[in-house]
């Protein structure tokens, strides 16, 4: 584990801290996929919304849960870091730590399902999930999109969460996925 990937994790749990307790909870997870939810338009009760919200229990389940150290029911950011270095050492691990959730979101981004994430979808999801600014994720997602088609389909989706979550390379365009930080 490196100093980067730890100002990446803090910069994560920051966004995922939804309410700035300075511990994530369940709740707080759960209330990551109803802030998107909420923000589409999508009927809380509709197939793709049950889907998200099982995937980001399975999430909290399978990856955020295991770091509570102290058995209270919420990690706080040292538990956290901890945890994922931990957890998060081997990309090869990524398809049943990450991919999971990952693939969710993007099916829910994608609001008109041509398999594209475009820049308005892209930015509609980090601001109401993470609370990034729009500044922000329009670079974020500049950079992401190597190719230059203006969308990201979904290789370039999981590369990017592969990168933040595994990555060490302090030039990667997926650094600031969940927002920008101070390197």
């Amino acid at each position: 584990m490196t100093a980067l990937q730890d100002l990446k994790y803090g910069q994560w749990f920051r966004g995922a801290d939804i309410d700035g307790d300075g511990f994530i909870t369940q709740q707080d997870v759960r209330k990551m996929s109803e802030r998107y939810i909420t923000a589409r338009g999508t009927a809380p009760d509709s197939v793709t919304s049950r889907r998200l919200t099982e995937g980001m229990d399975t999430f909290w389940a399978n990856v955020i849960a295991p770091m509570d150290q102290d058995g209270d029911g919420k990690v706080d950011l040292r538990e956290m870091t901890e945890g994922f270095r931990r957890v998060l050492t081997d990309p090869a691990l990524y398809p049943d730590q990450i991919e999971p959730v990952t693939n969710c979101f993007f099916d829910l981004v994608d609001l008109n399902g041509d398999g594209m994430i475009d820049q308005v979808e892209f930015q509609q999801m980090f601001a109401s999930v993470a609370g990034v600014p729009g500044r922000d994720c329009a670079a974020v997602f500049a950079a992401l999109d190597r190719d230059g088609s203006g969308a990201l389909d979904r290789a370039e989706f999981h590369q990017a969460l592969t990168e933040f979550f595994y990555g060490n390379d302090p030039d990667a365009p997926a650094n600031h996925l969940f927002g920008k930080f101070a390197a």
